[in-house]
């Protein structure tokens, strides 16, 4: 109950964010184009990526919901995997398209309308910052909450370097800090979009999760009475928010072997962030040791 509770507060929390962050991108936009800001703009393309991580991150919760079959017999949770991957090359290419624009009005700089500058990115601090509040509680216990909550928390820091950039703008005539600013929006954007990519590659080649210490749970499975060897353990992300775990163990006996399995798993999920646990047992220790089969 407790669970369902927090999964209609989560989505109610991508709801109102995706809602304001989508209207701010159209305001934020329209006026960097007519006040001849590519700093708007370029912020404004910012904020898409922020919508668009956001919808990353709910459609994780929403499939997280859906009930596997025979044919998806984990679901549809490493979905959000894909979306992300594609999320990050779509940022890659955008990225481009500001840093070609900004680095031509260097070379030419134009005057932009400083106060629009200023109020729309003002607008954008309450927006974001706004934002990053409703996934304030949820981060501490959910990693895919958290990087929505960084991303709009940092969101809020980019509006607040517009704005200075604004009042500066307006008391020194300094046009050509626009496209000053928009580069560094846009090396902003790359340094989150590499972090995605980075991760959505990790993911999809089932690397361990950074979250995850394995030597760690190695160490703590060896440690566990009547347990001498561990093999074959492989720790993968289903998704971008639940880790599974496979292990074989070697057991010097097999005695109340039901309960021995019941409680490692209790155990497990407590120490680590672990949401689907398989293990096998085998009585003995596994020998690995080659033979010479060369003639």
């Amino acid at each position: 109950m407790a669970h369902t509770h927090q999964i209609k507060q989560q989505t109610n929390a991508f709801k109102i964010g995706v809602l304001l962050n989508s209207i701010f991108i159209v305001l934020e936009a329209g006026y960097g184009l007519s006040s001849n800001s590519l700093a708007l703009v370029a912020d404004a393309g910012h904020n898409l990526s922020d919508v668009l991580g956001l919808l990353i991150s709910w459609l994780a919760v929403w499939l997280g919901q859906k009930s596997a079959n025979s044919k998806y017999t984990y679901g549809y949770k490493s979905s959000s995997i894909l979306a992300a991957l594609f999320n990050a090359v779509f940022l890659l290419v955008a990225i481009g398209g500001i840093s070609v624009e900004a680095i031509q009005r260097l070379s030419n700089p134009g005057p932009v309308g400083e106060w629009d500058v200023i109020i729309v990115a003002a607008i954008g601090i309450f927006v974001n910052g706004f934002t990053a509040l409703l996934f304030m509680k949820g981060q501490k216990h959910d990693i895919n909450i958290k990087g929505a909550f960084l991303h709009m928390a940092a969101d809020a820091g980019v509006s607040l370097g517009v704005v200075l950039a604004g009042f500066i703008i307006l008391s020194t005539g300094w046009y050509w800090l626009d496209p000053v600013v928009s580069l560094v929006i846009a090396i902003i954007i790359l340094i989150g979009t590499w972090g995605l990519l980075r991760d959505a590659m990790n993911y999809s080649l089932e690397a361990v999760p950074s979250n995850i210490d394995e030597p760690a749970i190695r160490d703590f499975l060896l440690a566990q009475p009547t347990i001498n060897q561990v093999h074959d353990l492989h720790i993968w992300g289903m998704s971008t928010t639940e880790t599974a775990m496979t292990v074989h163990l070697c057991r010097s006996t097999l005695a109340d072997n039901n309960r021995f399995l019941e409680n490692l798993n209790k155990a497990l999920s407590e120490q680590f962030p672990l949401t689907h646990i398989t293990i096998q047992v085998e009585l003995g220790k596994v020998n690995y040791e080659t033979t010479d089969s060369s003639i």
